[in-house]
């Protein structure tokens, strides 16, 4: 199998576009039509998740490289939840996309190395997962690893979306801020898995909401590619993201969830549809987002 920065590279370059469409499913969000009684019991939820992914992958497949499933959304449903994740999973591989499993986890030795096993191996097995470093830079190590053998890729939190990321990323240490030194690491994972490629196994996580932080992130990391959540419903404009490329419009991956899979309750996509349309308002959102992309950041480069 080639490496998982080949395979984004190329799925990019196939769909001509960055986007990263999130699977985040809400039972509050669901469209109408899919929308299950009240009170029903999580195998019901599980089944509607199910469902609703599939309906939505079905839609994005042609149009972008990759979805990123938020496992939190699935294990909240206890082993029905997780039984529809592996089939969400399973249906996005079949449908020609790369999975990246958002779970941020992190831990020391074995248990990172378990952590590994089971998302980046095994029933739920992912192209790459989301990690967590603050435990330090040995607890990262096994998805290093595992990455490696399994040719897959992880991506880092670098620097988070959230407002609260300031609390603790941006401290000051040694002259530089937390999330500045987390970088250094990750560049320096980021070029040693790069096996001659342009980039490595190892990513980053910044938030679209970090516009001047992620011109300064793509300079200090150019051997790592660099996910971008925090786009659309969480404030992040196109223009603000256009620092985490590089010319050629490769090295971002940019994420929305809500304002693609949900669609139907945006006013702008869903003008003129019935309930049972809800498909349609996926697809102009997914269409939106890649065209503000190619717009206003360098991956105009890929079309």
């Amino acid at each position: 199998m080639k490496s998982f920065s080949s395979r984004l590279t190329a799925a990019i370059a196939a769909r001509q576009t960055p986007a990263c469409v999130g699977l985040d499913p809400r039972l509050a969000s669901l469209p109408p039509a899919l929308a299950p009684a009240r009170n029903a019991a999580p195998q019901e939820v599980a089944a509607t998740f199910t469902r609703f992914c599939r309906d939505v992958i079905d839609v994005v497949a042609p149009l972008v490289p990759i979805v990123k499933p938020q496992l939190a959304c699935f294990e909240a449903l206890g082993l029905p939840g997780m039984t529809a994740l592996a089939d969400t999973i399973a249906y996005a591989r079949e449908k020609n996309l790369l999975v990246l499993a958002d779970g941020k986890r992190g831990d020391i030795g074995s248990t990172a190395e378990a952590y590994a096993d089971g998302w980046l191996a095994g029933p739920w097995a992912a192209d790459a997962l989301t990690v967590n470093p603050y435990l330090g830079l040995d607890s990262v190590e096994p998805f290093v690893k595992v990455a490696a053998e399994r040719q897959a890729g992880i991506f880092i939190l670098v620097k988070t979306s959230n407002p609260g990321s300031k609390d603790f990323q941006d401290l000051s240490s040694d002259g530089r801020t937390i999330y500045e030194h987390v970088a250094a690491g990750v560049e320096q994972l980021a070029a040693r898995t790069a096996a001659g490629e342009a980039y490595g196994a190892v990513g980053a996580v910044v938030g679209a909401t970090w516009p001047r932080q992620l011109d300064a992130m793509r300079e200090a990391m150019p051997h790592t590619w660099i996910l971008v959540p925090g786009f659309g419903k969480q404030g992040g404009r196109a223009a603000d993201v256009r620092g985490a490329f590089h010319a050629d419009g490769l090295g971002a991956l940019v994420v929305s969830a809500r304002d693609v899979i949900f669609a139907h309750a945006r006013p702008e996509m869903n003008n003129g549809l019935t309930a049972a349309q809800w498909q349609t308002a996926v697809d102009r959102a997914c269409r939106d987002m890649i065209d503000r992309l190619a717009a206003d950041t360098p991956a105009g480069a890929l079309k």
